[in-house]
């Protein structure tokens, strides 16, 4: 699985992605490839629920797009009529049957950026800077940033982020709902651990479902109830359920003594694997 700009390490339903692109994680030639060798393989392993994407760089998560290539590109003359590249690959991603959850401990500018918008869930630590300062540069974000940011963020603040070209801070990123988790450096591996713990033992087809009800929601698709109806009894069709719900009754639940206090304990009974 593993290829040279994203090497795989697996462990259960797990996969970790670290991108090593020398010198500074440009997104460019190198990551498309990795992308394209990758994508098909984990999409096609319905045992992975989880994907977690690392840098092994120890500043930069991804740098930016490359400036040097766009120079040398020569823009199209005809209409454009679909997505570049990356924006189909980072789609991709966003819209992959498994979880994808960013790690950010450094700079991720420009393509960088858009590359972890496209993703499920971010964590990061106070080192994280993200900005798009695609603008300033003569363009603005086309990988699917400009998108994301005014979905994720509103209107008025995907205008002001994405306008100044100014880096953004982990606090703020937190603030705005853009990472999920801020943890201390010394700290991240063990905190990783814990944080996808929680989203190890999922059914792959949990993930998916639940994925494709949320974005029809966000999008506002007058179907989206039905939607939600429709994978909700199929997951009792494919008996899903049955286990998770044994063992949910046999620890206690549904009664007042053990539901009176945090969930934690019930969770933890209803994601064991046999």
């Amino acid at each position: 699985m593993a290829n040279e700009a994203l090497g795989t390490e697996r462990e259960g339903a797990v996969v970790t992605v670290t991108i090593d692109i020398p010198p500074h994680n440009i997104v460019g030639a190198d990551l498309i490839v990795g992308l394209l060798g990758l994508l098909p393989e984990l999409e096609g392993d319905d045992s992975v629920s989880v994907v977690v994407f690392r840098s092994a760089d120890p500043d930069f998560f991804l740098m930016h797009g490359d400036v040097e290539a766009l120079l040398a590109s020569a823009p199209a003359d005809e209409p454009v009529t679909e997505p570049n590249i990356a924006a189909v690959l980072f789609e991709r991603l966003h819209n992959a049957p498994f979880l994808t959850i960013g790690v950010v401990d450094g700079y991720a500018r420009g393509g960088g950026c858009e590359f972890l918008s496209a993703l499920d869930l971010r964590i990061g630590t106070a080192r994280a800077v993200i900005g798009q300062p695609e603008v300033a540069m003569g363009i603005l974000p086309g990988a699917g940033g400009t998108v994301r940011m005014a979905r994720a963020l509103g209107r008025a603040k995907a205008l002001e982020l994405i306008l100044s070209g100014r880096d953004v801070s982990a606090d703020e990123m937190l603030a705005m709902g853009w990472l999920q988790q801020l943890v201390p450096t010394s700290g991240l591996d063990a905190t990783l651990s814990a944080y996808v713990k929680q989203f190890a033992s999922l059914d792959r087809r949990s993930v998916r479902a639940v994925k494709l009800v949320i974005d029809a929601a966000i999008n506002e698709d007058a179907a989206a109830l039905t939607l939600e109806t429709m994978e909700m009894n199929a997951a009792m069709v494919a008996g899903a359920h049955v286990q998770p719900m044994q063992r949910f009754l046999a620890a206690g639940g549904q009664t007042r003594d053990v539901e009176i206090g945090s969930i934690d304990a019930l969770l933890d009974v209803m994601r064991q694997t046999d």
